[in-house]
């Protein structure tokens, strides 16, 4: 028996509609890889945020103890001349800020120490190759977070600690009967908040971009001890240095970069970055500044050859 089907024909219109619609590729954003896999280091890192917070937190509490002196430490403020007040008001805010940059600065260096070698030790690297993302992508996705997002995330954590300091030392001072005009008049938190920014961006991102591109590389490359072997080179051609030629060089040129150059106006001693007034803000004589520039060519060449690593080299 013979059988009609119900179906009714496509129409030529409705054919052309859904070939269109089989055939058209979705649109994907360039940067939206490189968003993603950045998203992605900060889930499998969360010690990026972890540590800076731990320690932000460890500051406040000893701050909130030592709050008890605070009348009588505001009371010998006062016998000061405006210079002196103005140091002693700040140094429990700048030593916070130094140290929550401490923290941020030995996670941006552990952190690129294990960014190419923790996939490679545990074979996670042939699940990303699988994927439609490429070897460049993934390098500076992982060369963002000490550059970019490290310094981004120290200054909004100093700025919160700082702030929660100021409201404690407000309300015990209120709740003793003390007059919190010299607190507010000597403390100027927005010129530190400016000059931190400074500080992290021109020293934490653009000055040690070459360390961090250093550590990365090593991390492709390194089998095991990746520590190690990004320190060991760096002693080696400085003991080289010193037995063959007398000089120190190298050693200095490190010491120097690492300190941030003066450039960058990075002095650690007191009168440090933190308490420079607004007027030593040399932004132009640091961009300018042949030293900076040699150091982002170095780190370019870092990172192209950690990209290159990444694409020929397989796990541990």
């Amino acid at each position: 028996m013979n059988t009609q089907s119900n179906a009714m024909p496509e129409s030529p219109r409705d054919s052309q509609i859904n070939d269109s619609q089989v055939i058209a590729p979705a649109v994907i954003s360039t940067t939206r890889p490189l968003y993603w896999s950045v998203r992605r280091e900060l889930w499998e890192n969360r010690s990026i945020y972890i540590a800076p917070l731990a320690v932000a937190a460890l500051i406040l509490f000893g701050f909130l103890i030592s709050t008890i002196h605070l009348p009588d430490k505001m009371r010998a403020a006062a016998a000061l001349n405006p210079m002196q007040q103005h140091e002693l008001i700040e140094q429990p805010y700048n030593f916070a800020a130094l140290l929550i940059m401490g923290t941020t600065f030995i996670v941006g260096v552990f952190y690129c120490l294990d960014a190419l070698h923790g996939e490679r030790r545990d074979r996670s690297i042939l699940l990303w190759k699988s994927l439609p993302v490429s070897d460049l992508t993934t390098v500076l996705s992982k060369a963002s977070i000490p550059l970019m997002v490290l310094p981004l995330l120290t200054f909004a954590i100093i700025v919160a600690t700082q702030w929660i300091m100021l409201l404690l030392s407000t309300a015990v001072l209120l709740g003793s009967g003390r007059s919190v005009a010299t607190l507010w008049t000597q403390l100027s938190l927005f010129q530190m908040w400016l000059m931190l920014l400074y500080h992290l961006l021109a020293v934490h991102a653009l000055y040690y971009a070459p360390f961090y591109g250093w550590l990365l590389l090593v991390s492709g490359w390194a089998r095991r001890a990746a520590f190690l072997w990004a320190g060991l080179p760096l002693l080696a051609i400085g003991v080289v240095e010193k037995i063959a030629f007398n000089t120190s060089h190298f050693a200095d040129m490190l010491g120097s970069r690492f300190s941030g150059g003066a450039e960058a106006g990075a002095v650690t001693a007191p009168g440090s970055v933190l308490m420079h007034p607004l007027t030593l803000l040399t932004l132009g004589k640091f961009l300018s500044s042949p030293g900076l520039w040699i150091g982002l060519a170095v780190f370019a060449a870092f990172l192209a050859a950690a990209v290159r690593l990444r694409r020929y080299q397989g796990p541990i």
